[in-house]
């Protein structure tokens, strides 16, 4: 095993962690609380190639490989996991499925202009009543012959207003259940598409999350990713590596709570002395460092299985359900360590702990990760 990380990937977690520090962390608690998009933000995230890192360099991506992808958005993330998330789903969601089953057409049309970050993509699967149970999409995609005739509802998607290029999830065949499931590529201005409001959530506030509507939106046939009924088994394996990016966004907000903490602990005094040389203190800070250590060993081990070309579902599966639960218990314990004023804005533990939350929700609840991992272990 090998511990050392490469020149690039440590020139790569430098440029990201400058870009949080110089270009984030100034006016991020001020973009939380008006829910405000990071327009200009995510203008650099693309000058920085951070967009479509894991892209292939043929399709103007950055080549990257997947433990630089770790390393990146673990510094993004201690700052502003709005912003990270906006690049999570961007690589790991839209585009990974484009480059991995997109035709050449569908490449050059949809995927080079999202690497790039000229277009950002959005990933269309949860519905009202189709959650955690993503088998159950309510959203119907009817053949017509040369085009698909798609209405519905999707809930809850992060880029919903801000994206260009949506993969949306649709039943083709209700008879064939999960397999008459269809992926296809639909511009987001088509006509019949209507976005609702900006979700007003408790944490990610500046990310763009909301509900798409459909209303008989013509779908051309050659959007289709994939084979006929290929689009349920697309978007579970576009999870798959989507884990490794939330995982590593969840090692991120543990590990700048725990920053922000240890700051904090070897400045504030009381009773004479600071507060790291308080037992108390000490030895949360000391759980708070073992457990995001082992959240950063559990991304990194799945990055390098996918890197290998090896099976890494249930790797990923482990480092997001580890690095979502570490996220919670360090960020809580973060705010404690800031007494009071953990509880205020100014000191952003607050909103990192309202952040660290959905990192146990989305991409797959902490549940849904015990049943993947449950049935890994059935194998």
């Amino acid at each position: 095993m090998n511990f050392e990380f490469t020149e690039e990937q440590l020139m790569i977690r430098d440029a990201a962690r400058d870009f949080a520090q110089r270009e984030l962390l100034p006016g991020v608690i001020e973009r939380d609380e008006k829910s405000e998009y990071p327009t200009e933000q995510v203008k650099r995230l693309a000058d920085l190639g951070f967009l479509g890192m894991l892209v292939g360099l043929e399709y103007d991506g950055g080549g990257m490989d997947t433990i630089s992808y770790v390393l990146a958005m673990e510094e993004i993330s201690k700052v502003d996991s709005s912003v990270s998330v906006i690049m999570s789903v961007n690589n790991s969601l839209v585009c990974w499925g484009v480059e991995k089953y997109g035709t050449e057409a569908q490449k050059q049309k949809f995927l080079k202009p999202m690497a790039r970050g000229e277009k950002i993509g959005a990933f269309l699967l949860s519905e009202p009543e189709a959650g955690s149970d993503a088998t159950s999409q309510r959203t119907t995609a009817v053949d017509m012959g040369d085009h698909y005739l798609v209405n519905g509802t999707k809930n809850w998607i992060t880029n919903g207003k801000s994206a260009s290029t949506y993969i949306v999830m649709a039943q083709t065949h209700p008879e064939l259940k999960h397999k008459g499931i269809n992926a296809l590529l639909v511009d987001s201005k088509s006509e019949g598409i209507t976005v609702g409001l900006h979700e007003n959530k408790m944490g990610m506030r500046a990310s763009d999350t909301c509900s798409v509507m459909f209303n008989n939106v013509k779908v051309p046939k050659e959007n289709r990713l994939g084979e006929e009924g290929f689009g349920f088994k697309l978007a579970m394996q576009s999870l798959e590596g989507g884990r490794i990016g939330i995982a590593s966004q969840a090692l991120g907000i543990a590990s700048g709570a725990y920053e922000l903490a240890l700051k904090y602990a070897q400045e504030r005094k009381a009773f004479g002395k600071e507060i790291i040389h308080h037992q108390a203190i000490a030895f949360k800070l000391a759980d708070m460092a073992v457990e995001i250590e082992a959240a950063r060993f559990f991304c990194l081990k799945a990055a390098w299985l996918k890197d290998q070309g090896k099976p890494y579902g249930q790797a990923s599966a482990m480092a997001k359900l580890y690095a979502a639960e570490t996220a919670m218990k360090v960020t809580t314990e973060a705010v404690q360590i800031h007494g009071g004023y953990g509880y205020v804005k100014e000191y952003h533990v607050e909103r990192l702990m309202r952040d660290a939350k959905l990192t146990q929700i989305y991409e797959g609840t902490s549940e849904i990760q015990k049943i993947v991992i449950s049935r890994g272990l059935m194998d």
